[in-house]
C-alpha cells in the first residue's frame, strides 16, 4: 500500500511512496500528530539522484522491521532538499555542529516544535563504517526520549545557541587591510590547483565553477600566466576525463578519484548550467576550440535529454540504472565491438581507454580521452561516437528528476546566454527564451513573485533568495542578448522583491513572510552553486549601473562590509561574492547604444564575442542612464561610460570593439 508521499509531486518523495514507513511530507499534520502523541520526529532529507539516499532507502526504509520501529516510536517526515533548501541548510548545520561534514541523506531527530536534538547523514542498518546501526540509533534515541528527555533538551539548547554562534562568527573577525581580495583569492585558487590533474583538492573532486570563474575574471584583468595555466589545466582535464560524458555530453556531479577518471554518475542541472557558462566564457577569453566543443555538446545533452516540451529544464538524472551505479555509461571491449565491428572498435577503444581490465567495476570502463588522435582519426571517431551514443540510448536509462526548479533553470539560462554570445548560435538564444517564458508562465505568483518548484502542472513552495537572484541575473543576461525590454523590467521587479522580502540588515535566504522556522538562515556561502547573497550583489550592481538607483549600490556595499572578513578567511566559500566585489571595484563599463533599434542591435552584438566580465549593455531608450544619449548624425552610436561619465560616442563596431578591448 502507498503512503502519503504518493500524493506529492516531488520525484524524490514519490520514490518512497511504497515504503512500509508511515511517511509524512513536511507540514502541520505531522507536527500536530507528534505533539498529540508526544513522539519525536525523524526527518530524512535527500534528493532524487542521490545514490546513498537510495542505499539507505533499500537497506532501512524498505525493511519491514526497521519501518515498524520507525512507525511505533517516531513521526517520520521526508523532505526533498531541492524543493526545500531552507530546511536542508538549517538542519545540515546541526551535523556540522557535531563535527561532521554533512551530506545526503540527511538524518535529523527533533521535537514537534522543529527543534533538533541529534543529526547525522547515512546510517547503515547495522553498525559499521564507524557509524551506529540505524535500528540501534532509533532504539537509543527513543529510549532517551522516554527516560532522559532532559539530556535531549540540553542538546536542543546547544544547537539553538550554535545557530546564533555560527552566524555571529561569520560577521566577526579582523577586517583585512586594504588589498585586492579578489586577486588574492584567484591566486590562492591557482596555487592550490592540482598540478597534475587540475581542480581544487583531492578525492572526491568537484568541479567548483565559481572558483574557476573568479580565476578567469582575474586573468582577464591581470593577465598573470599562472592564472590561465591553472584554469586551462582544470578545464582540459575535466573535459577529457570521466567527469565528462564523452558520448552524450554533460558533466557528472563529481569524481571519486583525483584524476577525474571515475564519476559519481548523477548529472545535475546546476552543474551543467554553470559549466556551460564557464567554458563559453573561457572560449570567449581564449578562442580555444576544444572548449567550444564541450559547451556545445553539453547544451546538446540538456536540450536532448533534460528539457520539458514547453522549454523548462529538468533537475537531474540518477547515477543508477537497473540497480547498478554507472551501468548506463560504462563499456567493455566486447560491447564496443558489438556496435562497431572489430576494426572500428580498435580505434574507439584506443581513443576512449576501453580495455579488458577496465577502470571501473567488473572490468568495465568509464570512457575518457586516453589517446591523442590525428585529424583523420578524430573525424572518424566522430561518426563512431554517434553510433555508440545511439546504441547506448537503447539501454535502460537512469531515472530522471522532472522537477523544474527556478534557480537551477536560471543558471542554465545564463549558460545558454553565454554560449549564444560566444558563438552567435540562434538556437542557444531560443532555448534561453523558452526557458524564461516557462518560468514566467508556470513559476510566477499572481503577485509577481516566484515559486521554487513545478512539476506536472503544480507550482509549489514560495521562492527563496537564490530563486529571485539567479533569475534576475539570467534575465539581465537575456536582455543583453536580445534587448527585449520585458526581461529588464522583470529583472528589476525581482530585485525590488529581494529588497522588500529578503533584506533585513543584510540578506536572508527565506522571505520575511515565509514559514516560521527554528532558525532563519542567511546562507551566504557558495556551495555547489553560488549563494543567493552573492548573486543578489551582482543583480544590485548591474542594475545600479543601468538605473543609477543609489539604494542598489548601498545595499551591495553593506553586504561586502558584512562578509569582508569571512571572505578573507574562507575565499573558497565566497568566490562568487569576491567576483561581485571585483565587478564593483573595477568600475564596470556601462555601454549604452542609441539609435534606430535594428542598427543599434547590430552595434551591440559586436560586443557579444568579447569576454568582458565587468560590463553592462543596454539600449539608451530602455534605461535612465540613456536618457541624454542620442545617435550621432543619425547613426547608431555607442556611449562607453564609467562612474556615470561617458566618452564621445562611437559609430563603428570596429571602433567599439577596439575601445572595449583596450580597457
Amino acid at each position: 500500500m502507498s503512503n502519503r508521499l504518493a500524493n506529492e509531486t516531488s520525484p524524490y518523495l514519490r520514490q518512497h511512496a511504497e515504503n512500509p514507513v508511515d511517511w509524512y511530507p513536511w507540514g502541520e499534520e505531522a507536527f500536530r500528530r507528534a505533539h498529540d502523541e508526544d513522539k519525536p520526529i525523524h526527518l530524512s532529507v535527500g534528493y532524487a539522484a542521490c545514490h546513498w539516499c537510495h542505499v539507505m532507502a533499500h537497506e532501512s526504509f524498505e525493511n519491514p522491521e526497521v519501518a515498524r520501529l520507525m512507525n511505533e516510536r517516531f513521526i517520520n517526515i521526508k523532505v526533498d532538499r531541492q524543493e526545500r533548501p531552507d530546511l536542508d541548510d538549517i538542519y545540515q548545520k546541526v551535523v556540522q555542529m557535531l563535527g561532521q561534514g554533512g551530506g545526503w541523506p540527511l538524518t535529523v531527530f527533533m521535537t514537534a516544535q522543529r527543534e533538533p536534538f541529534f543529526a547525522g547523514t547515512y546510517f547503515p542498518p547495522q553498525a559499521g563504517y564507524g557509524r551506529s546501526g540505524f535500528a540501534q540509533l532509533l532504539r537509543g534515541l527513543s529510549e532517551a526520549w522516554q527516560n532522559n528527555r532532559g539530556a535531549l533538551r540540553q542538546n536542543v539548547e546547544q544547537f539553538l545557541k550554535g545557530y546564533r554562534a555560527m552566524e555571529a562568527r561569520l560577521l566577526e573577525g579582523e577586517t583585512p587591510p586594504e588589498q585586492d581580495q579578489p586577486a588574492a583569492a584567484a591566486r590562492l585558487f591557482a596555487e592550490n590547483t592540482d598540478r597534475l590533474h587540475g581542480g581544487l583538492g583531492q578525492a572526491p573532486k568537484f568541479p567548483n565553477p565559481a572558483c574557476h570563474d573568479l580565476v578567469l575574471r582575474l586573468y582577464q584583468r591581470l593577465r598573470e600566466p599562472d592564472l590561465l595555466r591553472s584554469l586551462q589545466l582544470t578545464l582540459d582535464q575535466m573535459a577529457t576525463g570521466g567527469l565528462y560524458d564523452q558520448l552524450g555530453g554533460g558533466f557528472a556531479r563529481y569524481c571519486v578519484d583525483e584524476r577525474w577518471a571515475v564519476p559519481h554518475f548523477e548529472k545535475m542541472l546546476y552543474d551543467n548550467g554553470q559549466l556551460v557558462k564557464l567554458y563559453a566564457d573561457a572560449y570567449r577569453a581564449t578562442g580555444q576550440p576544444a572548449w567550444r566543443r564541450v559547451f556545445e555538446e553539453t547544451i546538446g545533452y540538456i536540450l536532448r535529454d533534460m528539457t520539458h516540451p514547453e522549454g523548462g529544464f529538468y533537475a537531474s538524472e540518477d547515477a543508477d540504472s537497473e540497480g547498478e551505479e554507472g551501468k548506463f555509461y560504462v563499456w567493455t571491449p566486447a560491447q564496443v565491438q558489438a556496435v562497431l565491428g572489430e576494426a572500428d572498435a580498435a580505434l574507439a577503444c584506443r581513443a576512449y581507454g576501453v580495455s579488458a581490465a577496465g577502470n571501473f567495476e567488473h572490468g568495465s570502463t568509464v570512457l575518457y580521452r586516453a589517446a591523442a588522435l590525428d585529424a583523420e582519426e578524430e573525424a572518424q571517431l566522430a561518426g563512431l561516437r554517434d553510433q555508440l551514443l545511439a546504441a547506448r540510448a537503447r539501454r535502460v536509462r537512469p531515472g530522471r528528476d522532472e522537477n523544474i526548479l527556478t534557480s537551477w533553470n536560471a543558471l542554465m539560462i545564463q549558460g545558454l546566454c553565454a554560449a549564444y554570445q560566444a558563438t552567435g548560435t540562434a538556437s542557444h538564444l531560443d532555448a534561453a527564451r523558452r526557458a524564461a517564458d516557462f518560468l514566467q508562465d508556470h513559476l510566477s505568483t499572481p503577485e509577481g513573485g516566484l515559486y521554487r518548484a513545478w512539476r506536472e502542472g503544480t507550482a509549489k513552495v514560495p521562492g527563496f533568495l537564490e530563486d529571485h537572484a539567479f533569475l534576475a541575473n539570467a534575465l539581465l543576461d537575456l536582455y543583453e542578448c536580445d534587448f527585449d525590454r520585458r526581461h529588464l523590467e522583470r529583472a528589476t521587479q525581482l530585485v525590488e522583491l529581494i529588497l522588500e522580502k529578503f533584506w533585513e540588515d543584510g540578506l536572508y535566504f527565506t522571505p520575511s513572510d515565509g514559514e516560521p522556522l527554528v532558525h532563519r538562515p542567511r546562507a551566504p556561502h557558495d556551495g555547489a552553486w553560488p549563494s543567493g547573497t552573492s548573486s543578489s550583489l551582482f543583480a544590485f550592481l548591474r542594475l545600479f549601473e543601468l538605473t543609477g538607483r543609489e539604494l542598489y549600490r548601498e545595499r551591495a556595499e553593506q553586504v561586502f562590509a558584512m562578509y569582508r572578513a569571512a571572505a578573507a578567511q574562507n575565499p573558497f566559500g565566497f568566490a562568487h561574492l569576491l567576483a561581485a566585489q571585483d565587478f564593483a571595484e573595477r568600475g564596470p563599463l556601462s555601454i549604452v547604444i542609441a539609435g534606430e533599434r535594428c542598427a543599434a542591435r547590430a552595434l551591440a552584438m559586436s560586443l557579444h564575442p568579447l569576454y568582458l566580465p565587468a560590463r553592462v549593455l543596454a539600449f539608451a531608450e530602455d534605461v535612465p542612464i540613456g536618457a541624454e544619449r542620442s545617435p550621432l548624425a543619425g547613426q547608431a552610436s555607442a556611449y562607453v561610460c564609467r562612474h556615470r561619465s561617458c566618452e564621445a560616442p562611437l559609430t563603428s563596431a570596429a571602433a567599439l570593439v577596439a575601445r572595449c578591448l583596450a580597457d
